[in-house]
């Protein structure tokens, strides 16, 4: 192959057998030249070189080599290697293009495509300085020898045309094209690498997608002394773009620009009542992409408004659909930031809300530092401008953040230092106890339910049915609370939800049972045992149904989401529950404090009975009644789950205290109310012999009566 690329790049004379052998041995070692400067980023490599002009740039200053064209054969050579400043001689002729830039030793700038079209570039990326380089260059011989020696030792160079560029479908560089123009190219590569890397990145700095197919500049909109946009401001602008699409003509999309305001304004038909999807570069100019959301992850920034949203502004009378970027905008939080420092405005010319596939606004590779992200809202209608969560939430995934919000109006991220209630040592501290508590929990609670169902050799009470449904809530609650964080850290948003709902679900079917706890012995002690009809499945209807019916409620107005949970040094762990504050107060602490008022009645009673009882018995069996009724009363305490009072009702200095007895007392439940169960049962037969010798009193009855058997 060698020797018949060498005869076909012979000159006819010396076909013809009157090229002297000096002239093929330049020939022959400018073959090695250019093999060894062939190293393409996208083209075929078992291709050869076609003989072009070749332009050598270099990661280094090399001083020695010739400034003037180098002429081999029927190639013309430059090296604009002298210096990162001046360009060498050879560049000023109509041979070369030297505009190319190499930054940081490792990034080449191609400012276009056409710059190859009368040259290649070969980038040296040897590590070795070039020493004794032939003064007379006049020598081509020793010159082609001598680069020969050089690019022959395993050091991969990189020769770039205009057909092998990026590639043929070379992808967006986004973020790596800040401050590049559309036409530029940039590569990236290690220039200290020695193995058969060639290219580490290489982008086109074009987005993809649909120019608007005109432009419209406006007149610049006034802005205050910091060069924000004042809401007033930003509000005319959104409800005047209807003026603005009379100016379009007969142009479907225009890209419009009012000084530091930029955006797009698409027509309304219904050939396009399918949606739009945006893309917006690091430039701002906004790209259209036709419903093509695989192009998102090219943009740092992107915007989907939905095919609802188009029908009901169709619908609506509704002309166009505008999207618009506010660089700067007073926002009322001095201790917060926007995201970007900018707010995006959308507007079609009509009302659009309650959309049930919401308008998603998407942010890439976001560096929050340690900072909340969420997604808010202002109308354009108020005065003074309020930034709200309503009808937005917040998604976080892979360092990206997603708004997705069900109406139109002006959206931000706003960037808000975490709140730092609790320090991280406290928060490593509770986890550690919470894991182990919960997981001696669920093992007690499984034996405890394994003895009923298995081993127990009479036949259960009302009392102990009643304990082994909470035992079956109780251990689903601790299950779900272990597996919480790893489900979420999965950043399956789906699964994410399963797992708030299965955990919210479990939470208040333990409450419900707290409560059917206290209305059991409330029955007994002051009803004296009745029989109520189908009792058991009436209960069981109150315990599992009611929590099921306000889970359902929450899963159908979308309240469950991810959760991050700060400390004050930053840090944060993940978890899925309910991510709306005010929904997860009203339900859940409403919830439990109708189940705590009523249990903390029925135990303060109960407390109260049994003191009556201690003061009827004789002196003989006071000792063993104040033991058995302490017993009972601890029992009783977790039983009615008061301990729970300790997180929703704990507030001040006393809260991290609060925090520390919750999470003890709460994360051992299970195992403490095994214990409760175990002795119980055990000395049950003693139980029932008292309540023989005892019927006329309350007391004793009831604790007989409420006892596990």
């Amino acid at each position: 192959m060698l020797y018949f690329l060498i005869i076909t790049m012979l000159p006819v004379d010396v076909k013809c057998g009157r090229m002297s052998v000096l002239k093929t041995v330049i020939l022959f070692y400018g073959i090695f030249l250019k093999i060894s400067t062939c190293e393409n980023s996208g083209t075929d490599e078992t291709k050869v070189c076609r003989l072009k002009n070749v332009l050598f740039v270099s990661v280094h200053d090399l001083k020695d080599f010739p400034k003037d064209v180098f002429h081999y054969n029927e190639t013309k050579l430059c090296f604009n290697v002298q210096s990162k400043t001046q360009h060498a001689d050879c560049c000023k002729t109509h041979d070369f293009n030297c505009s190319v830039e190499i930054k940081n030793g490792s990034t080449v700038i191609i400012p276009d495509k056409e710059i190859l079209s009368k040259q290649d570039i070969v980038v040296m990326r040897t590590n070795e300085k070039f020493e004794n380089i032939p003064s007379n260059w006049s020598n081509q011989t020793g010159f082609i020898l001598y680069l020969h020696r050089h690019f022959t030792k395993g050091v991969k160079n990189i020769r770039l045309s205009q057909d092998g560029l990026c590639g043929n479908g070379s992808s967006y560089g986004g973020q790596a094209c800040e401050g590049l123009a559309e036409t530029n190219y940039k590569l990236t590569f290690h220039a200290n690498d020695h193995d058969n890397k060639k290219i580490v990145v290489c982008v086109s700095c074009k987005p993809p997608g649909t120019k608007p197919n005109i432009s419209l500049p406006l007149p610049s909109v006034p802005t205050n002394d910091d060069g924000s946009v004042s809401p007033e401001n930003a509000a005319n602008i959104m409800n005047n773009l209807s003026s603005v699409v009379d100016m379009m003509g007969a142009a479907s999309t225009a890209a419009v620009s009012l000084g530091v305001i930029k955006g797009i304004l698409v027509k309304l038909a219904y050939k396009n009542d399918m949606g739009i999807d945006l893309g917006i570069p690091t430039s701002d100019d906004i790209t259209i992409l036709e419903n093509d959301t695989d192009l998102f992850s090219q943009f740092p920034r992107s915007v989907h408004i939905p095919k609802e949203a188009f029908s009901q502004a169709l619908e609506r009378n509704g002309s166009f659909a505008g999207v618009l970027l506010f660089p700067k905008m007073y926002q009322d939080d001095p201790n917060s930031v926007f995201i970007n420092n900018e707010v995006v405005g959308i507007e079609m010319g009509a009302d659009i809300s309650n959309l049930s596939r919401n308008i998603e606004i998407h942010y890439r590779n976001v560096d929050k530092n340690g900072k909340i992200a969420s997604c808010r809202s202002w109308n354009g209608k108020e005065k003074t401008q309020t930034w709200i969560t309503d009808g937005c939430e917040t998604r976080e995934t892979n360092g990206s953040i997603t708004c997705h919000c069900s109406h139109l109006t002006f959206f931000a991220i706003l960037m808000s230092p975490p709140p730092g209630n609790i320090s991280t040592s406290d928060f490593k501290s509770l986890t550690y106890i919470t894991s182990i508590g919960c997981g001696l929990s669920m093992f007690f609670l499984a034996v405890a339910l394994f003895m009923h169902c298995l081993i127990r050799k009479r036949k259960a009470s009302q009392a102990t049915k009643i304990l082994m449904n909470l035992f079956v809530a109780m251990f689903n609650l601790n299950f779900s609370f272990l597996v919480n964080e790893s489900i979420a850290n999965l950043g399956n948003y789906g699964a994410c939800i399963v797992m708030a709902a299965s955990m919210h679900y479990a939470m208040l079917a333990t409450f419900s049972w707290f409560f059917i706890e206290a209305l059991h012995l409330y029955l007994n002690l002051w009803t004296r045992p009745i029989q109520i009809k189908h009792y058991m499945m009436k209960i069981c209807i109150t315990g599992w149904v009611i929590p099921a019916v306000v889970v359902i409620a929450l899963l159908a107005t979308g309240k469950y989401d991810y959760l991050i949970i700060y400390t004050d040094d930053g840090n944060s762990a993940k978890m899925c529950w309910i991510s709306d504050a005010v929904v997860h107060q009203g339900v859940n602490i409403g919830y439990y404090a109708v189940v705590f008022i009523f249990t903390f009645i029925i135990f303060i009673l109960t407390v109260r009975q049994i003191n009556l009882f201690n003061h009827a018995v004789d002196n003989a069996q006071n000792n063993s009644s104040i033991r058995t009724n302490t017993f009972s009363i601890l029992g009783l305490f977790l039983l009615f789950g008061i301990t729970w009072a300790f997180a929703f009702f704990s507030h001040g200095p006393m809260l991290i205290a609060s925090y520390y007895i919750f999470t003890i007392l709460n994360s051992f439940q299970g195992f403490f109310l095994f214990i409760y169960y175990y002795n119980s049962s055990k000395n049950v037969g003693e139980d029932n012999k008292v309540t023989a010798s005892s019927t006329s009193s309350a007391a004793p009855h009831t604790l007989t009566s409420f006892t596990p058997q």
